[in-house]
């Protein structure tokens, strides 16, 4: 009896808007389906229920198979948790933990995401690498993550990005500045980009994570705008650079950075600036011109500014 292989069909598809870029996002696996919907939904997208054109980025997920293997022939470097990137400039790979993320560049930008098994409850995989397989291809239409908070002073309208690691307590200093009514873009990551000649930056995900005790894993998740009425923007110009460390001392303290000095700062926060070698040179203007646009400064933040209103009071003072 001959045997007939029925194609893979997709049992989940959704397409989203991101800064006029169309996005199309399908599941193999039904079981995915739910925590997709629940992961892109807490992210800056547009969901669309109609398509009136062809997508400009297509990724594809799929479970419980067998990882595809990774060409020996490219250029292999680590990242951070542990993982691999893989690429000739063209092709793009991602191995982190028990799963691979291919991108390939093309019309539209192609990108398979293959997963050993399901990630268990409160386990963050599905969402690493689907936030790298977002903005890696987003990087080819011109918008850049940055791991940054983005706030609006209230009072001027100058929009800062706090910028560093995780536990630099960017979500913290962010959450204090919302409670003072300045709006947000995002307490995280930012996408930046070129809008006639400025950078311009937008939000990528919607919601807060704080971590709710010193050194908990745990991280309490709301919208801003629903707990506390602030307003979320879209975007906004960048007018000064805040690069966060947590001093553990009582007073915080801002000093002044060169030009110089910025760009450097920037390119350490930004390494796919330099990784992902197909955008580098797009991705590196942006930053320049960031880099001249706002003023950077250190910010070695203390104890005083989980004080009520005191972060508001201090960077309303550089951000006139």
């Amino acid at each position: 009896m001959e045997v007939i292989k029925v194609p893979d069909q997709p049992v989940s598809q959704a397409s989203y808007s991101v800064a006029g870029r169309l996005l199309f996002v399908e599941s193999l696996d039904l079981q995915l389906r739910n925590l997709l919907d629940l992961l892109f939904g807490g992210w800056q997208l547009t969901p669309l229920a109609f398509a009136d054109r062809s997508p400009d980025i297509c990724i594809k997920f799929s479970c419980g198979e067998t990882l595809p293997e990774l060409p020996r022939h490219l250029n292999k470097f680590e990242i951070a948790e542990g993982g691999h990137c893989y690429t000739d400039g063209a092709d793009f790979y991602l191995a982190l933990r028990d799963s691979v993320v291919h991108l390939v560049n093309g019309t539209p930008v192609a990108v398979d995401i293959s997963l050993s098994e399901l990630p268990g409850p409160g386990d963050p995989l599905l969402a690493r690498i689907a936030s790298f397989a977002v903005c890696a291809a987003l990087r080819r239409f011109g918008l850049f993550d940055l791991h940054s908070a983005g706030v609006v002073n209230s009072e001027s309208g100058k929009c800062i990005l706090i910028v560093g690691p995780s536990g630099s307590g960017k979500s913290t200093l962010a959450v204090q500045l919302a409670l003072a009514g300045w709006p947000y873009l995002s307490d995280d990551e930012v996408l930046l980009s070129l809008v006639d000649g400025e950078v311009e930056a937008r939000g990528f995900r919607s919601f807060f994570a704080v971590s709710g005790q010193p050194g908990s894993s745990f991280k309490d998740c709301f919208e801003p705008e629903a707990v506390f009425g602030s307003q979320r923007k879209a975007q906004a110009s960048p007018g000064v650079l805040l690069f966060a460390r947590l001093s553990g001392e009582e007073k915080t303290r801002l000093s002044k950075l060169t030009q110089a000095e910025t760009m450097t700062r920037l390119i350490r926060a930004c390494p796919w600036a330099t990784y992902d070698t197909a955008i580098a040179g797009a991705n590196l203007e942006v930053l320049s011109a960031l880099a001249r646009q706002a003023t950077g400064f250190d910010l070695s933040a203390g104890r005083d500014l989980l004080a009520p209103g005191r972060a508001a009071e201090l960077l309303s003072r550089f951000s006139k």
